[in-house]
């Protein structure tokens, strides 16, 4: 039984994961996997040697205070391999940790598929000569990343993006159905909240876009629901909840997007997911000073949106860093809810992003190529 080695440290890199590893077991069901994952990988048979959400690290000055526990998970995954004689390797994302580790799994003469690449065409480009030197195969799910590495001449298919099948496949209840499972007010549109799936990001986020929605649910009658990510504790809200009123609900991210007025998104995956949706928002984003301080030196393109990258427009309004406070919040989004018009103009751009990414089919195609080159 063919054995791989399969790394994801990100709860998006875990969902489109699991969507590999199926669309693997479809085409030979007797493949076997062990790595690093989440919920969605073990749940297609994934033997986890670690569970995604406690390498979750944000940012330069986190990742340094984990030094020894990266060490000890580097030496155990290359224990792994040897001692189970695994040839092929599949990384997903993960930049800082997956390309350290493939420098030495390629030491070992390994194959090394890269599927989702990370975002060095934002920034450390550097990184394109060690994806070059190290992986065998990029597999990547822009179109603009293939010109990219194609440029360095690097070994890439592009294989379209999972995400176009995920929300193409999702079963959606209706609205009503929605508001009746969480009892939300049937006479208020909901305002919705996704401040990340990183406990440093939540931090960082949350105290200013609760300060700001709070004066939009009063002034254009909305009520205010936080789409809390797995990995975070709903604890973590109790001291807003004495002051604010807001719901947290869990699992049902792609429902209320279907079902909300408007949103306020951090920086990520989610943003895609809401654009393809098709829910008007505003996106957020802000880091530890430092971090924030290094990756403005490198940073080469002039959006971070993943939805305005795509697009090569600015569609989505985008708050960074000191820019989220709960006036400037307010404003940009008041903007929108007092015109109809302008709500409309940007539901309709976001379809922009929905044609450029194509019919889907990403985790089947990026499967068939691994079948056909492995080791």
């Amino acid at each position: 039984m063919k054995k791989f080695l399969i790394i994801a440290g990100e709860p998006s890199g875990d969902l489109h994961g699991g969507a590999l590893i199926r669309s693997l077991k479809k085409i030979n069901p007797d493949l076997s996997f062990v790595g690093i994952g989440g919920d969605q990988m073990i749940a297609e048979g994934l033997e986890e040697i670690i569970h995604l959400k406690n390498i979750s690290f944000l940012g330069f000055v986190e990742v340094i205070k984990h030094i020894p526990l990266i060490k000890r998970l580097e030496k155990k995954l290359l224990s792994v391999v040897e001692k189970e004689n695994i040839d092929n390797i599949i990384l997903i994302d993960y930049p800082g940790f997956n390309l350290r580790i493939a420098k030495k799994l390629k030491a070992l003469n390994k194959k090394i598929f890269y599927y989702i690449s990370p975002q060095i065409w934002a920034w450390k480009q550097k990184r394109v000569h060690k994806i070059k030197k190290f992986v065998d195969k990029m597999l990547v799910l822009f179109p603009f990343e293939k010109k990219f590495y194609s440029d360095f001449n690097v070994n890439v298919e592009y294989v379209g993006h999972p995400l176009i099948d995920r929300i193409n496949e999702f079963d959606f209840c209706s609205k009503k159905e929605l508001f009746n499972k969480f009892n939300l007010e049937l006479n208020k549109e909901i305002l919705l909240l996704l401040p990340g799936s990183r406990i440093q990001e939540v931090r960082k986020i949350f105290p200013e876009i609760i300060k700001a929605a709070s004066k939009l649910a009063k002034d254009f009658n909305l009520q205010i629901v936080v789409a809390c990510s797995n990995n975070i504790n709903e604890n973590e809200f109790s001291e807003f909840q004495k002051k604010f009123k807001f719901k947290i609900i869990k699992n049902y991210t792609y429902n209320l997007f279907k079902h909300s007025k408007f949103g306020i998104i951090k920086s990520g995956t989610s943003t895609l997911e809401a654009a393809l949706i098709g829910i008007p928002f505003v996106l957020v984003y802000a880091t530890n000073y430092l971090t924030y301080l290094l990756g403005k030196q490198l940073i080469k393109i002039k959006n971070i949106g993943l939805v305005n990258i795509v697009a090569e427009e600015q569609i989505i309004d985008e708050l960074i860093q000191k820019n989220i406070n709960d006036k400037n919040i307010y404003n940009t989004i008041s903007n929108y809810l007092k015109s109809d018009t302008k709500l409309s103009e940007l539901k309709s751009k976001l379809q922009i992003v929905k044609n450029k990414l194509g019919t889907g089919n990403a985790s089947t195609n990026a499967a068939k190529i691994i079948m056909e080159n492995l080791k």
